[in-house]
């Protein structure tokens, strides 16, 4: 899925594109589409008036596998949103060992980061590739080295050279390393190097991670001393032995970085994550409740707490920098078998005022998943063993029984929705991806053809049968 201009999204066209990867939903669909339409709408408004206008958080509820994380992924990246998905179980209360609920802001911004950094350096991507390959030509083809002789202890310092005119001998010199390189230009971009070896130094990017115990927890921090102290220590380099063509693609990184300002970077990915960033609060249900006493559940109550001032809008600090949240889209999500919504305490429900239900996917609904979505996953089997000259049909009734079987054991066991679609159509597709390269060479030493399998109803019933009649089997298997 292509990102798309705010402008162009309109929430039927949202609602057209999550069609394209997620079966059915459309109350889920709607909601998260008006709520990202009123973002553009709201980025219209007068600012005075645009500080006012809050997003209007989100609870999914319904059971596990049916589209809640992908609806909000895939919203995501409609427009290049930055997006996070955590899950409320890993939180802990302020005063527990454990991760805080900061924490979910500060790997949003991270992320944010990366967007940022990513998008900028493929803009400059053309450019850098320019003088990486200079500098590949420069350990190709060195210049000679100046003699030897004792320097002025002022020009050391200073770093000013006196200059002689150039002899003779060195402009013929220089004459011919450029003659040189150009050779070696042409034959580099034809690709007639791509396997030579060659050995470059380049910059060490590690950059040590120190834990700090913090009020709130233990925190992870990278701190990159190059940064901190500036240019009071070199850069450490090292030397690596590579192939031309890997050397070109670290050499590009490398030159990218340079041509790309990381403050402005870092400016536009904390603007973005507060404007148009989404966090999405997976498992929500397994920290309602208002429990008494001790235990191993006691911060459940105490994460709720933490939530609300994430939720309602507040100020987080990160190693970027500090990040508001008061226009971050929170969606949250949980399939709320033991508890309910109502469980929740009730500041944390006021801020998730959006509630839509998922529904449990059918019989039906599976066949459609199997053969609609753009990433349906007999598309995905056919291109796998496409790679291994193996052409694979899926008959009409072949897919009506993969579904009738999911949705048979889903209603026997735990309906773990669209995810038992996975673990049947494994099961039906291992012999096939077992035999795949010996099938595939068979049938090209009698014919040009590759090797077809079909897969309908009596072969899919074929390969389950066994484990369909042994009740305990299934519970393992499927």
């Amino acid at each position: 899925m292509m990102g798309f201009s705010m402008e162009e999204l309109t929430p039927q066209r949202i609602v057209e594109e999550l069609d394209k990867y997620i079966i059915g939903q459309q109350e889920a669909k709607r909601a998260v589409a008006i709520a990202l339409r009123n973002r553009y709408r709201r980025m219209l408004l007068p600012e005075d008036l645009r500080e006012e206008i809050l997003p209007k958080n989100i609870l999914m509820i319904g059971p596990t596998g049916v589209g809640k994380t992908e609806i909000a992924r895939r919203l995501a990246r409609l427009v290049n949103a930055p997006f996070v998905k955590v899950e409320a179980t890993k939180f802990t209360e302020v005063g527990y060992v454990g991760r805080d609920v900061d924490a979910m802001i500060r790997d949003l911004t991270e992320t944010s980061v990366q967007m940022v950094k990513a998008e900028r350096m493929a803009s400059v991507q053309e450019k850098a590739q320019e003088l990486a390959k200079e500098r590949l030509l420069e350990v190709l083809v060195p210049s000679p080295r100046p003699s030897m002789g004792f320097a002025n202890p002022l020009e050391t310092l200073f770093g000013v050279r006196t200059t002689s005119p150039p002899s003779a001998e060195s402009l013929r010199q220089e004459s011919e390393i450029l003659r040189r390189r150009a050779e070696l230009r042409e034959r580099l971009e034809a690709g007639e190097l791509d396997e030579e070896m060659v050995e470059i130094e380049v910059e060490e990017q590690t950059s040590p991670i120190i834990e700090v115990i913090t009020g709130q927890g233990v925190e992870e921090l990278g701190i990159n001393l190059q940064d901190m102290f500036g240019g009071l220590f070199p850069k450490r380099r090292k030397r690596r032995r590579v192939t031309v063509r890997e050397a070109l693609r670290i050499l590009t990184i490398e030159e990218a970085q340079k041509l790309i300002d990381m403050d402005e970077v870092i400016r536009e990915a904390i603007r973005r994550a507060e404007q148009l960033g989404i966090v999405f609060i997976d498992e929500i249900d397994k920290i309602a409740g208002r429990e008494q006493g001790a235990g191993p559940d006691v911060s459940r109550e105490g994460v709720q707490r933490d939530l609300l001032p994430i939720i309602e809008g507040s100020t987080v600090i990160t190693k970027y920098g500090p990040v508001r949240t008061d226009h971050i889209l929170f969606i949250a999500a949980g399939a709320f078998h033991s508890t309910k919504p109502s469980d929740l305490i009730p500041e944390l429900q006021g801020r998730l005022p959006i509630r839509v239900e998922l529904h449990p996917l059918t019989e039906e609904d599976f066949v459609r998943i199997l053969v609609e979505p753009e990433n349906a996953l007999t598309k995905q089997y056919s291109a796998l063993l496409a790679t291994e000259g193996v052409e694979v049909i899926f008959t009409e009734d072949g897919i009506r029984e993969i579904a009738r079987i999911a949705a048979a054991i889903n209603e026997q066991g735990e309906d773990i929705g669209a995810r038992r679609l996975h673990t049947v159509m494994e099961k039906v597709m291992e012999e096939i991806s077992f035999k795949a390269p010996d099938l595939s060479r068979t049938a090209s030493s009698f014919r040009t053809q590759p090797h077809r399998v079909v897969i309908d109803a009596a072969y899919v019933r074929s390969r389950l049968e066994g484990i369909l009649q042994d009740r305990d089997l299934t519970r393992y298997i499927l």
